[in-house]
């Protein structure tokens, strides 16, 4: 701790841009900038781990919106600052760039903004107070809007918390959301537990634990597994075929990786990596090491074990990946952590791929020779994925062939619109042809296209894009969308940058949602990656009222409308697209004036990975949970 001081904290500047502009510091002001307050000392905690002196911290979530971390690190120094004259906690608290992170000997590896996150935390806050325990003696500050309101002062143990918890040394920060600068000042416990849950898997041996008082809720996560423990919760709606998981943790030149891999049943990857605890959902460096390493390592012991014969070609990195779940964790030195672009969305350390590739390979080939079933699994599905891709170029050929894209062999059911910019142009997907020839006749031929279905599609969470691409409906929308599929994917020949699915709001129009849903997230997820798909909102009822007729949405806009209304009144239930006529389906759902979209996202990869793998997958026990623990909340229609 003594090696912590004052002399480690540089300054950069001041805080004044801040509150100006928060946009520029958390992305938005919104609830997910309202989380970043949070993430951003919870960061500082995890640096603290990370660097070996902290292993619990607990965030409480207040009724009144404010929030609180407290941690056992070895808290914020508050000794004099030797250029400044002013003690380090004020400056950590106060000015922005004022951190233990930038002179390389308060912090090797961090995450957070770059040691700003205190700051800017304080700056966004209409009350914050810091206290901080080091050794015996326990010191305060007060602060209003990233303005001091009181000097460094000593203190009792605020609310005896840091004897409550037994922390002997550590930090324990307070801070109400400003409410001039944000939406919401209200957290959501689940976003933030799902985080924080993250979290404690990455750093192994640390103890998070979350309250909310308003709702009453509690949480506390510790994994000793580590990454092992992780991959194997994302493959619990599934059949494992490595257990337990293959797990390298290796120091290397300076740059720490740590990786975990396990195999399943399904046909789709999950790879999640992380470069000091940050997610680089667009990859980087570090995962091209981990795939390079992956292919190369697995093709190798086929043909040293025969698996492969000669004449057969290698492996590919589709091939060797289909079934996988991984997650590549790297910490490297803060002073060189080099991220592409604001988001820190991709790991930029070239000196990273080589480090990587090599501790994966040697663990991995430590792993096949000590694990010789486990070995023939992974290869035999391997090499059941490559005979499968061979398969799936042959449909392709057959679906995509010349002419298909630009529209001289579109399907026969495809009612084609007059636009040939794909940002105008719509795409109607139309359960059954009733509804779809009222879709027809009510559209607007000039920018609205419709692609009727038979009926229920394929649950292509169960198959391979051969067999996605041999069942008639699917082919036909991949045929009209004019992007591909798979290898041939290309989002610049898109035909429709707006696709929407417009099904029966009863039972099996949910079904028939769910199914396509699956077909884009699992086969064409970069459709919704660019936000061109839409879910159609058609009523459920039409109340007349007079001569004046209202259509609604839900029972409760109804209930609400009829308990204002005066007089006679008529209630039609509309239940399902083909009982509307197509003026009606033109005036309540497909008319860009009035009508209401829900535009598909992907918020959370991989919770979306494992909802749909639960609900779409082989394995009956977990949806069986699921239902059980949802039933309660279950929207029963009593009309049909």
């Amino acid at each position: 701790m003594s090696n912590y001081s004052a002399s480690d904290i540089q300054v950069l500047e001041g805080l004044e841009p801040v509150r100006k502009r928060p946009g520029m510091y958390i992305g938005s002001t919104d609830i997910s900038g309202l989380h970043h307050l949070t993430t951003e000392i919870v960061n500082n905690s995890v640096d603290e781990a990370m660097a070996g002196f902290c292993n619990r911290i607990h965030i409480r979530l207040y009724d009144t919106g404010a929030v609180s971390v407290i941690d056992n690190g070895r808290g914020i120094p508050f000794d004099i600052h030797p250029t400044q004259g002013v003690t380090a906690l004020e400056l950590t608290m106060t000015k922005l760039h004022a951190g233990g992170k930038f002179s390389g000997t308060g912090y090797k590896v961090a995450g957070g903004l770059h040691g700003v996150g205190a700051s800017v935390v304080n700056a966004l806050s209409s009350e914050c107070k810091v206290y901080v325990k080091r050794g015996e003696e326990i010191v305060s500050q007060s602060y209003k809007r990233g303005v001091k309101t009181s000097e460094v002062i000593k203190e009792k143990d605020p609310d005896g918390l840091f004897a409550k918890f037994g922390f002997e040394s550590g930090t324990y920060t307070y801070f109400m959301p400003d409410s001039e600068i944000f939406d919401e000042i209200f957290s959501n416990y689940e976003t933030l537990k799902k985080q924080f849950k993250e979290y404690a898997y990455l750093t192994r041996g640390i103890t998070i634990s979350l309250t909310d008082d308003k709702t009453g809720d509690s949480d506390a996560f510790y994994f000793e597994g580590g990454l092992s423990s992780f991959v194997a919760a994302l493959n619990q709606t599934r059949e494992a075929l490595n257990d337990p998981p293959f797990y390298v943790h290796k120091n290397l030149e300076g740059i720490d990786v740590e990786v975990a891999v396990q195999y399943n049943n399904t046909f789709k990857e999950t790879l999640l990596s992380f470069a000091n605890n940050i997610m680089t959902p667009q990859g980087g460096s570090h995962e091209v090491g981990f795939r390079t390493a992956l292919t190369r390592t697995l093709n190798q012991f086929a043909r040293k074990n025969n698996i492969l014969k000669e004449k057969e070609g290698n492996l590919t990195g589709d091939d060797v990946r289909e079934g996988l779940t991984a997650i590549v964790s790297v910490k490297i030195e803060s002073s060189t952590l080099q991220f592409e672009g604001q988001t820190k969305s991709k790991l930029g350390n070239a000196e990273v791929k080589p480090i990587v590739e090599q501790v994966v390979k040697q663990g991995l080939d430590e792993y096949l020779e000590e694990n010789p079933s486990e070995a023939y699994k992974i290869i035999g599905k391997s090499i059941l994925a490559s005979q499968a891709r061979e398969a799936a170029r042959k449909a392709r050929e057959t679906v995509i062939r010349k002419g298909a894209l630009d529209g001289s062999s579109l399907p026969g059911k495809l009612a084609d619109c007059q636009e040939k910019d794909a940002s105008r142009a719509e795409l109607f997907i139309v359960e059954g042809d009733s509804a779809g020839g009222s879709a027809k006749q009510g559209r607007d031929r000039k920018f609205q296209a419709i692609l009727p279905l038979r009926g229920k599609v394929l649950n292509t969470e169960r198959n391979r894009l051969d067999r996605v691409l041999g069942h008639e409906d699917l082919k036909n929308l991949v045929v009209a969308m004019g992007s591909g599929i798979g290898e041939t994917l290309n989002l610049d020949k898109i035909r429709y940058k707006k696709i929407i699915v417009m099904a029966d709001a009863d039972v099996d129009g949910g079904h028939i949602l769910t199914l396509l849903l699956t077909f884009f997230f699992r086969h064409i997820p970069e459709v919704i990656q660019h936000g061109y798909l839409y879910i159609a909102q058609p009523p459920l009822f039409r109340v007349q009222v007079g001569k004046e007729s209202t259509y609604v949405l839900s029972e409760e806009e109804k209930d609400r409308l009829v308990a204002g209304a005066k007089g006679k009144y008529q209630i039609t239930r509309f239940k399902g697209l083909g009982e509307m006529n197509a003026e009606q389906l033109w005036d309540t759902t497909m008319n860009p004036v009035g009508r209401v979209l829900k535009k598909v996202a992907i918020e959370d990869a991989s919770h979306a990975d494992e909802v749909f793998s639960m609900l779409m997958g082989d394995e009956v026990a977990p949806r069986k949970r699921f239902i059980q623990t949802h039933a309660k909340y279950a929207d029963l229609d009593m009309h049909a």
